[in-house]
């Protein structure tokens, strides 16, 4: 046992200089990210909303340019009203009495009544039509609110991005601190084992009687049931992870060993300072704010449709006739249109005010997310702060309860102790070393909140 407990308290005390190195970015993690970013299924969809507002906008802009339409129709009739008009019974009489009066036959006597069906039959009404409105505030101003709207939607899936980063980057450091406590539990268990070993031989030579192994015995069953928990998490932490990543969630996971022993720079930006880095970053702001123009927009596209009319230009050219005949049928007609709507109610009165309505309650509301936001930023800086003091703690915990259990060790040798005080010791010493990598990710967990919450990459 002696070797083996030596060798693993040398590696506690040399634990605390390797937290002291130069900590480096993680090229592990930083692929995870970027890969999590490609497939997450949340920003996947939140990708094809700005896709569907981006053809919105597409849609709005079109409406500026000439609508050209090729629109022919041929029209068959049967039955129905008709137009009668005894034109014939009128002016035949008429005209043969003139024809007698003047001794010629210069007026017609053999006109026919009217009797026409009022539906055209084999009727063809052949043009093409264009449309272009010279004035109108509807097609302006949808534009501009299409446009602030694609700009929230894009700010909206930025922030869901940031959301990302930090789940991934949270869940891959839970997945290594899982690696960690199995390591410690292995470490802890080999101890075990040594001290079965080593009380058999105790007992083998009459210096101990049989409790000291069975008792030891006891303590590896129960550490067993804690690796068997701390496996469990390993899995749970790596299908997570995978979850987030879109991908079988069994795959392996890569480990990057530089997180579990390199710290992380202090903050060095006060919170004053963190707090208006926030405010200028969090795309949450940028979403409210798209939000908000929009709104206003709103607002003028209101006023404008109450006080000033639309104005357009329009024509057909085509053919017109009966037959498909396209003889002696050519056409033309020019439009200029205005249309102003001089009362309706007191409903666009109306309209003004609820656009106004609803700009005040997205300026309200984007107030209320800048108060947030600066609270997030100093719950997580002093957050931090408490970590960072908590892991300096910790690993002074381990090495005195590291150093405890070597005098203990030696004592329990050379029959200077018992038993329950070396276990005690060593389960001091494996507390102390689960604390020390909970506290070690913790300072990373919640670094990526502050990075998170500042909108930091």
């Amino acid at each position: 046992m002696k070797r083996p407990l030596r060798y693993l308290l040398g590696l506690a005390c040399l634990w605390p200089g390797f937290l002291m190195a130069q900590a480096q970015p993680s090229s592990v993690l930083d692929e995870y990210i970027q890969l999590g970013l490609q497939n997450n299924l949340a920003l996947r969809q939140e990708t094809l909303d700005v896709s569907r507002v981006t053809e919105s906008l597409n849609q709005a802009r079109a409406l500026f340019y000439p609508r050209l339409t090729f629109n022919p129709t041929y029209s068959m009739a049967a039955g129905g009203r008709r137009l009668q008009f005894p034109i014939g019974d009128l002016l035949n009489p008429i005209y043969g009495t003139l024809n007698r009066l003047t001794g010629s036959d210069a007026f017609p006597t053999n006109l026919q009544n009217v009797n026409e069906l009022l539906a055209p039959n084999n009727f063809h009404d052949t043009k093409v039509s264009v449309q272009f409105a010279l004035y109108n505030t509807d097609i302006h101003y949808n534009y501009l609110i299409q446009k602030n709207l694609l700009s929230a939607q894009e700010a909206r899936r930025q922030v869901i991005e940031n959301e990302l980063r930090y789940n991934i980057t949270t869940a891959y450091y839970q997945y290594l601190q899982t690696l960690d406590a199995i390591r410690i539990f292995e470490n802890a268990r080999t101890t075990l084992r040594e001290l079965v070993r080593l009380n058999q031989k105790l007992v083998a030579n009459n210096v101990a009687t049989r409790d000291v192994v069975s008792s030891a015995e006891y303590e590896v069953s129960k550490l067993d049931g804690q690796l068997a928990g701390a496996q469990k998490n390993r899995e749970t932490a790596r299908a997570y992870l995978n979850f987030l990543l879109n991908r079988d969630l069994l795959t392996a996971v890569r480990v990057d060993s530089s997180l579990l022993t390199a710290p992380l720079p202090a903050p060095t930006e006060s919170v004053v300072s963190l707090e208006e880095t926030a405010l200028a970053s969090r795309k949450e702001l940028t979403q409210l704010q798209g939000s908000l123009r929009a709104a206003q927009t709103a607002i003028r596209l209101a006023e404008a449709n109450a006080k000033l009319p639309s104005v357009y230009v329009g024509g057909n050219a085509g053919f017109q006739g009966f037959g498909y005949t396209f003889r002696n049928q050519a056409y033309t007609v020019g439009q200029l249109g205005l249309s102003w709507d001089l009362f309706k109610g007191y409903e666009k009165r109306s309209k003004i005010q609820q656009s106004r309505i609803q700009a005040e309650q997205l300026q309200t509301k984007l107030t209320e997310v800048q108060q947030q936001i600066r609270l997030q930023v100093v719950q997580a800086y002093y957050e931090l702060e408490a970590a960072e003091e908590n892991g300096r703690t910790t690993r002074q915990g381990v090495t005195a309860a590291g150093q405890t259990l070597g005098v203990i060790d030696s004592k329990y040798r050379n029959g200077q102790a018992l038993l329950i005080e070396f276990l005690k010791a060593q389960n001091d010493y494996l507390t102390a070393q689960i604390g020390e990598s909970l506290a070690r990710m913790d300072i990373r967990v919640k670094r990526a909140a502050l990075d998170r919450v500042t909108a930091v990459r």
